[in-house]
């Protein structure tokens, strides 16, 4: 896979419940990922399909699901964008936290890496 293939927010939102849910030995059940992101278990076996052949996860048929090295990076870098993006919200604009949950969570999948590593830069000398 192309190092920086352009992932579908869908796609992002699994990476990012994948590293949210991984347990100690960074695993998860797909079951898990159904759960927390309120969707059925076909649609996450479908999602995987797509993850497993971007070479972002592993899975025996059925099993446990795994970030590859790859995957990880690529799901730290979705989780830094949201985290960035809901602290300016509720830190810096003062938003509840429900709202700037949901508002970062769309946000993400829209910021350039241009924009996030300026933003990046630019929360750390103010705050």
């Amino acid at each position: 896979m192309d190092e920086k293939a352009k992932l579908t927010p869908s796609s992002e939102d699994y990476l990012e419940a994948i590293l949210e849910l991984s347990n100690q030995d960074n695993t998860v059940r797909s079951v898990d990922i159904a759960s927390h992101l309120q969707v059925s278990k076909a649609s996450v076996n479908k999602a995987m399909g797509v993850l497993r052949d971007m070479g972002l996860i592993e899975q025996a048929h059925y099993g446990q699901i795994h970030l590859t090295e790859q995957g990880h990076t690529r799901a730290r870098e979705v989780l830094h964008r949201h985290t960035m993006l809901k602290r300016f919200l509720t830190e810096i604009l003062h938003i509840s936290d429900e709202t700037a949950e949901r508002d970062a969570c769309r946000m993400e999948h829209a910021i350039s890496d241009e924009t996030r590593n300026k933003w990046f830069h630019w929360l750390h000398t103010v705050l």
